[in-house]
């Protein structure tokens, strides 16, 4: 029974589970990820932690305490300049557990352990997220909502009226347009008639003058 057992022993002596989390976290902090089963990435968040926090202060008690647990000068270096400038900002939350499935042979649970602010993918999918929601004001929205009214699709009945509407339109005008050619037709026929009756006219007065003149002539004989 598990009676009083507040961690996972991992089937291992002390000595051998202290050695095995303490190059655990050496290859994390130098790697920034890994690839272990779940129970030893469980146990390894329990020794990890408590140490990038102690590395946000860089002292020399800090070191030391960082060292008496790594026992490596290299991984030190690196906790002190690469991961804490980093994790400054963070309060915890510095590793991130991804289930990989269970491995072939023996079954076991897998997962791959990574420090969470040396994602890079991650962290640029989440700085343009927040850009888009800081730069929505009232206005860009107002501007947000035309372009989707703009960018949707018009429905059939819209276009429907707009094409009848339009048909109407050029009947209007067609009617216009021959009415006007109808007046224009009807003024050049009053014309065509004005000088025809004016050209027939003219000759009825040229013919009459001669009969005067006959008269004339015809008095003066009469009267020789």
């Amino acid at each position: 029974m598990r009676h009083n057992k507040s961690f996972n022993h991992l089937g291992r002596t002390s000595a051998h589970r202290k050695a095995m989390l303490s190059n655990m976290a050496c290859s994390l902090i130098m790697h920034k990820r890994i690839e272990t089963t779940t129970a030893k990435a469980k146990a390894l968040k329990r020794v990890i932690e408590p140490l990038i926090t102690r590395s946000k202060v860089d002292s020399t008690h800090s070191r030391r305490m960082a060292f008496s647990v790594l026992e490596d000068k290299e991984a030190v270096t690196e906790l002190f300049r690469e991961v804490s400038a980093k994790v400054g900002d963070r309060p915890g939350g510095y590793t991130r557990i991804i289930r990989l499935g269970n491995r072939l042979g023996d079954n076991a649970d897998m997962c791959m352990m990574e420090l969470v602010d040396f994602n890079e993918l991650l962290l640029s999918e989440k700085a343009s997220a927040k850009k888009a929601t800081k730069g929505r004001r009232r206005g860009a929205k107002k501007k947000g909502e035309e372009t989707a009214l703009a960018a949707a699709p018009i429905k059939e009945s819209v276009v429907k009226k707009v094409v009848a509407e339009d048909v109407v339109a050029e009947d209007v005008v067609a009617e216009d347009v021959v009415a006007t050619e109808g007046t224009e037709a009807i003024a050049e026929e009053q014309i065509v008639a004005e000088a025809a009756a004016e050209v027939t006219e003219e000759p009825e007065a040229q013919a009459e003058e001669p009969k005067e003149e006959e008269s004339t002539n015809e008095d003066d004989k009469k009267e020789s």
